[in-house]
């Protein structure tokens, strides 16, 4: 018998407006002049419609002066038994 688990899913989450709103309320599009993007990017990624790339994750997470895992997290999501 394997304890291995399979993953099949995983998720990817962020915390890109609360920490907006406690970096004196700034805008999406403050977010996006300091990162190099569209604010068009930071709305999808703040509604997960997208996943940045890891150099803008790292930007993102340098503009609130943060540690990237309490910008964005990830979780495996294992597959149930058969």
């Amino acid at each position: 018998m394997s304890n291995k688990i399979k993953i099949d899913k995983c998720a990817i989450t962020n915390n890109i407006r609360k920490l907006r709103f406690m970096a004196n309320e700034m805008t999406q599009q403050d977010l996006a002049d300091k990162t190099g993007v569209t604010r068009q990017t930071i709305v999808a990624i703040e509604n997960g419609k997208y996943f940045p790339t890891l150099e803008l994750a790292f930007r993102i997470a340098r503009v609130f002066e943060t540690p990237l895992d309490q910008v964005f997290e990830f979780q495996f999501i294992p597959s149930e038994k058969s």
